[in-house]
């Protein structure tokens, strides 16, 4: 899942307007992060396949030290770690970087494991099992998460106009024909696996950090405007 996980931290922002963007927003991708980074390392392993849709083009052979579950349990549990001084922030950054994992388990297909080099794995599998339609499904799952954090926010005077523009950017831009994951699966190893953690890492840092600042824009520009009293 992508865009799914960008919807779902936009919704739980809305849903705790009094919590920082940062703990939300970045951390429903901070296993992807991870992801990325151990896949360059070597510690995760993903292999080329051109038939592996809707967008991703490869298989996710190896990613048992990000997306497990006692990975993702602990992971989050560092990630809630770092924002233990407000206990609130903690916890709902703990939320933000497990629901990853849950939200991943409808569409990954079969490769989510228990813990490390578990022989269980788990998986909906939605991406195999519809293909395209998946991604047609998840931009309505994230569609209905922004249509509540756009309403939600709104009853607060707080426009969320900008970073839905940047959700429906994101959804476009990792489409069946628009992703970059298909070209860099055609490249020879190393660089295959290289360039696509990378692009994982990048793809989750990046419009996170705009979509933090966009919404704490707006925060700030509706507090502007209700200090006025307009």
């Amino acid at each position: 899942m992508y865009i799914g996980h960008f919807a779902i931290g936009l919704a739980l922002k809305a849903r705790y307007p009094e919590v920082p963007a940062l703990p939300i927003v970045l951390g429903a991708g901070f296993l992807d992060i991870l992801d990325g980074l151990f896949i360059v390392v070597g510690w995760d392993r993903v292999t080329p396949n051109l038939l592996a849709g809707p967008y991703l083009f490869f298989d996710n052979t190896f990613i048992d030290w990000d997306h497990s579950l006692l990975a993702a349990l602990f992971w989050s549990a560092i990630w809630g770690a770092l924002f233990l001084r407000d206990r609130r922030v903690a916890a709902l950054a703990f939320v933000a970087s497990l629901s990853h994992f849950v939200a991943d388990w409808a569409v990954h297909n079969d490769d989510l494991a228990l813990y490390p080099h578990a022989e269980t794995h788990w998986g909906y599998g939605l991406w195999g099992k519809l293909g395209t339609a998946s991604w047609v499904l998840e931009g309505v799952f994230a569609a209905a998460l922004a249509a509540y954090a756009w309403a939600t926010s709104a009853r607060r005077g707080v426009s969320l106009f900008w970073p839905a523009i940047v959700l429906v950017v994101l959804f476009l831009s990792l489409s069946p024909w628009l992703s970059p994951m298909k070209q860099v699966a055609g490249l020879n190893e190393p660089w295959a696996h290289l360039l696509q953690g990378s692009l994982v890492t990048l793809g989750f840092l990046v419009p996170a950090t705009l979509l933090i600042g966009l919404v704490d824009k707006a925060e700030s520009k509706a507090g502007r405007r209700a200090w006025l009293g307009e």
